[in-house]
């Protein structure tokens, strides 16, 4: 029987919750050029001198907030849904987890896939829109892990899903269960934020992207991998399905830091802004991850909540990523099994 190996790839987390682990972490992901696009030297002694020395420790205890029994909720979501979603898939498929950085490494998930003498492999980046510093790195990554280990032949890739009808539906769906629960005034749909760099490198014409507010309304081929048109493909596909008018979402971008210019607007603004506007309850949705993690649970979830108090508003509640829901289980199967058939190699 033919076995097709399953590559789900997520960010990673650090080991343990500590600053040592932590610090570790944050070198390897910092230290990957898609993320700090500079010269190596430059690179090395921010990461090393200024960045890394400065955040393990606030980024530790950050991830402590969040810590479960069965460890780092990134890791202990992945690896549920990596259940359930081998269970959906059969007998004909096996499912191996490779965080970008971190453990389980890529290279470590495709030695097993390897061992398991698979006749194909979907390499699949659980994230659902493009970057350079998300999916583009995790792509490179394993094909330099695949050409080493003799299984370059055997790749497919899983694309960006962003418009993907089943994800669609269930991220309304899941959206659409909170807001019946709690009733908020307004819905922020937030998204991992990229510099305005990373969106404009990506624009062969120079003149598209981020040109003027109009420019990510829809998707041609001058922006076709552009990560902000996508996000608002995304969070305005999931507001129709649930029929939630204009005047009561909008998408936003969290995640910021440092000096560089980052896409807009930003949840922070936002959080700060609302209140001013009579604006009292908001839920908070994150359709660029499908597993909570520290961005959803400690940076919205808890801080994201308090600024929101703080600037007058009365409550948010984080919407729950996807995580191992049902219709996300069955799409995310859809997804592979057709990227399986497909005959093309990475």
């Amino acid at each position: 029987m033919k076995r097709t190996g399953v590559l789900l790839i997520n960010i990673g987390t650090p080991d343990e919750p500590t600053p040592e682990a932590v610090g570790r972490y944050l070198r390897e992901f910092l230290m990957d050029e898609y993320v700090l696009d500079m010269p190596f030297i430059k690179r090395w002694l921010l990461v090393n001198r200024v960045i890394v020395p400065r955040r393990k420790a606030h980024s530790a205890a950050a991830y402590q907030n969040v810590q479960t029994v069965e460890g780092p909720p990134l890791m202990a979501n992945t690896r549920v849904f990596s259940k359930v979603l081998a269970a959906e898939l059969g007998n004909e498929y096996v499912v191996e987890i490779g965080m970008r950085y971190g453990n389980p490494s890529i290279r470590s998930a495709l030695e097993k896939l390897h061992h398991a003498n698979v006749d194909r492999i979907v390499v699949a980046p659980l994230y659902p829109q493009y970057t350079q510093s998300s999916f583009e790195s995790a792509l490179v990554a394993t094909k330099k892990s695949a050409r080493s280990l003799g299984l370059s032949d055997k790749l497919s890739l899983l694309e960006p899903f962003y418009a993907d009808r089943g994800f669609i539906q269930a991220s309304a769906q899941r959206v659409s269960e909170h807001l019946r629960e709690h009733s908020p005034d307004y819905v922020l749909f937030s998204f991992h934020g990229v510099p305005a760099r990373h969106v404009k490198q990506l624009d062969a014409s120079g003149q598209h992207c981020l040109g003027d507010n109009g420019c990510c309304d829809s998707i041609q081929a001058v922006n076709r991998n552009c990560y902000r048109a996508q996000c608002i493909h995304t969070a305005r596909a999931i507001a129709d399905e649930l029929g939630l008018p204009k005047d009561r979402y909008t998408t936003c971008f969290q995640s910021q830091f440092g000096k560089d210019e980052w896409i807009k607007p930003s949840l922070v603004g936002l959080l700060n802004e609302l209140p001013t506007r009579g604006v009292r309850r908001i839920a908070v949705f994150c359709p660029s991850f499908v597993a909570d993690c520290l961005e959803t649970l400690e940076e919205i979830g808890i801080r994201g909540s308090e600024d929101f108090i703080a600037a007058g508003g009365d409550e948010l509640t984080l919407i729950p990523c996807l995580n191992s829901d049902p219709l996300w289980v069955k799409a995310a199967a859809n997804l592979i099994v057709k990227s399986a058939r497909d005959d093309r190699t990475v």
